[in-house]
This record gives C-alpha cells, structure tokens and sequence, in this order.
C-alpha cells in the first residue's frame, strides 16, 4: 500500500504523528493510518487546557469501519484542538498532515520524543507490520 511520510515530522507505533516547532507540536493520524480506517466520519477532541502523558489515549476517531483512540505520543498540555473536524471529519482522510490534524499541544518532556521514528524508520516499521 502506497501512503504518504510527512519529511519533517516523528511517529508513534500506534500511527500517530508530531511535528515540533520550538516547546510547542502539532499532532495528528498518519496517511497510513486514514487509509487503514477508511472513511472518517467522526473525530472526539480533548479540552484545551487538558493534559496527558506519552501514550495515553486524547482523541477519539470513527469511521465506516471501526472506532479507534487515538494516544498521545509525548506528554503535553493541549493549548489547540482542530474545531473544523466537528464539521469536516473527512479532513483526516484528505489531508492527514494538513488540515486533518488533531491538536497542538505545548510538550512537558522533549526527551519523550527520542522515542519516537523518523520518516525512514516508521517507513520500515508499517513494511514490517504489513507483511
């Protein structure tokens, strides 16, 4: 299956991207992952103001075919949500790391996104779970 890697962005191995820009990031669903749901018709956000810990489920994502959480990748404070999924949930299908993406979050420990995969390596993990 053919799907796009944002260059300049990290991965969870739960499909989840961050893009980070100073203390702030902008996380979202992989291409990957939109392609695995399907037709998105729904999409729970948190509070601003809220906060979770790296790996801790923050949104919720339906679609045609299933229900899925979907886990924050590195602890933060969320400080934006994407309101125009309530209205356009079919963002996340069209444009995963543009106008799909899910909420900004101010990061608590930078060091949590040493975990993460780069472009290459997230590449090579979906390979892996697809054969």
């Amino acid at each position: 299956m053919a799907f796009e890697i944002a260059p300049d962005c990290r991965y969870a191995e739960n499909h989840e991207w961050i893009c980070v820009e100073g203390d702030t990031a902008t996380i979202g669903i992989s291409d990957y992952a939109q392609q695995e749901l399907t037709d998105v018709v729904y999409v729970e956000l948190p509070e601003v103001g809220q906060s979770f810990g790296q790996g801790e489920p923050f949104a919720v994502v339906e679609s045609v075919k299933a229900a899925s959480d979907v886990f924050m990748p590195v602890a933060g404070e969320v400080i934006e949500v994407n309101a125009s999924l309530e209205d356009a949930p079919e963002f996340v299908n069209d444009d995963p790391y543009g106008d799909g993406w899910f909420v900004r979050i101010r990061i608590a420990d930078p060091g949590e996104l040493d975990g993460l995969m780069d472009p290459d390596a997230y590449r090579a993990y979906v390979a892996a779970q697809a054969s």
